[in-house]
């Protein structure tokens, strides 16, 4: 297939430069091309010398502009509502990447059926359109997949471990999931059956297929805020940004003693670009996107926005909010189990994608927060 050489000058324009030659897809589709990584994806392909964009999604909200682009082609469907139109899609592409997925904790254990089908049973179409294609394929899965650190299924010394413990390598770190009870691991096992899914069509029947596990991405256009343009339990960031907008407690759940790492999304779609852009390199590989050194628990994340956000509103007071604890039950009901600590190993992004991410924790949250700030004023509602 015919792929679009990509010039120094595009690079510069925004794109992270490559020391290897790199060649890209002329045509990609996006499924999920809606979604908070998705439309930031779609708007840095477009933005590419004569890259054409195929996209997937049941809404329409956050690509809408985009659509006057005439090599944006967008399909409002549901990816199991039409798998004629699915098939041909893909079948004239280059590269698929695959973002369609409900991935909202509050939903693992209330929507737990549909959970499942998103993020595996939906999948199982596409992983055969593409390998019958020739086509490849960039599939999302979740740092979850790992469930929880060795750490935590050990006694109480097991604290005095070295922190390298819990670093999560994409090749050699088991997946250490809950019992069936705890049914917030459905997300994360039907996330991990689609990577195994993928990995055997590879192996069987000639699939090239490449495998991405974000680990926190944050940035504009993240979630909606509940009682303002969106109503249920957002993800964390969302929870806490409509705590400081409305002046409620921040709510941390089991005492926000859990530790992640993120990303700001720029750096993130810098990492997929390269995955598509090399091609050979990628094939049959699996990749952590992550930033190891922006790592923080839940509550200090918490005190980190409350100050950010005082800073952009020139309001003090705003450093009054309170912090509540609360039990995982009561705020997203029973079942609820969740990963002690996620850092990701950067070995493989770095040597061979050449890829290493720069924006601090607080930078990243200054560009996220930044964006809510202009985009709800004060007296919103």
């Amino acid at each position: 297939m015919s792929r679009a050489a990509i010039s120094e000058a595009t690079f510069a324009a925004g794109i992270p430069s490559m020391h290897n030659p790199t060649s890209f897809p002329d045509r990609v589709a996006v499924l999920g091309c809606d979604g908070f990584i998705g439309h930031h994806l779609v708007e840095r392909l477009l933005s590419m010398d004569g890259v054409e964009v195929v996209g997937w999604d049941r809404e329409l909200r956050r690509t809408r502009h985009l659509l006057s682009n005439p090599r944006f082609h967008f399909r409002q469907a549901d990816l199991a509502s039409d798998p004629s139109a699915l098939e041909r899609d893909i079948a004239s592409v280059d590269a698929v990447v695959n973002l369609a997925a409900l991935c909202n904790p509050s939903l693992y254990g209330s929507q737990t059926l549909d959970v499942i089908r998103s993020n595996f049973t939906d999948v199982e179409p596409v992983v055969r359109f593409c390998a019958q294609a020739g086509v490849k394929l960039v599939h999302l899965s979740t740092s979850e997949v790992f469930g929880r650190t060795l750490r935590s299924w050990l006694p109480d010394q097991a604290s005095a471990l070295p922190r390298e413990l819990d670093v999560m390598d994409e090749d050699r770190t088991p997946f250490l999931l809950g019992p069936l009870s705890s049914t917030r691991w459905s997300y994360a096992c039907a996330k991990q059956l689609a990577e195994r899914m993928i990995e055997a069509w590879g192996r069987e029947r000639g699939l090239e297929w490449t495998i991405v596990r974000p680990f926190n991405f944050i940035g504009p256009g993240m979630d909606y805020l509940p009682g303002h343009d969106g109503e249920g339990v957002p993800r964390v960031l969302a929870c806490f940004l409509k705590a400081l907008i409305d002046r409620e407690p921040m709510k941390l759940v089991d005492g926000g003693r859990a530790r992640r790492t993120f990303l700001h999304i720029s750096e993130a779609v810098d990492g997929l670009l390269r995955i598509l852009a090399r091609r050979r390199d990628t094939s049959c590989q699996v990749f952590h996107l992550g930033k190891a050194d922006n790592e923080t628990d839940i509550r200090e994340l918490a005190v980190s926005m409350r100050s950010i956000w005082a800073r952009l509103r020139q309001d003090p007071s705003i450093l009054e909010i309170p912090l509540q604890d609360v039990s995982s039950e009561e705020f997203y009901g029973p079942g609820y189990d969740d990963s002690d600590r996620r850092i990701p190993c950067m070995n493989k992004a770095q040597t061979i994608l050449d890829w290493t991410p720069t924006l601090s924790l607080e930078g990243a949250l200054t560009l996220t927060l930044g964006d809510y700030h202009l985009r709800y004023p004060e007296n919103k509602r």
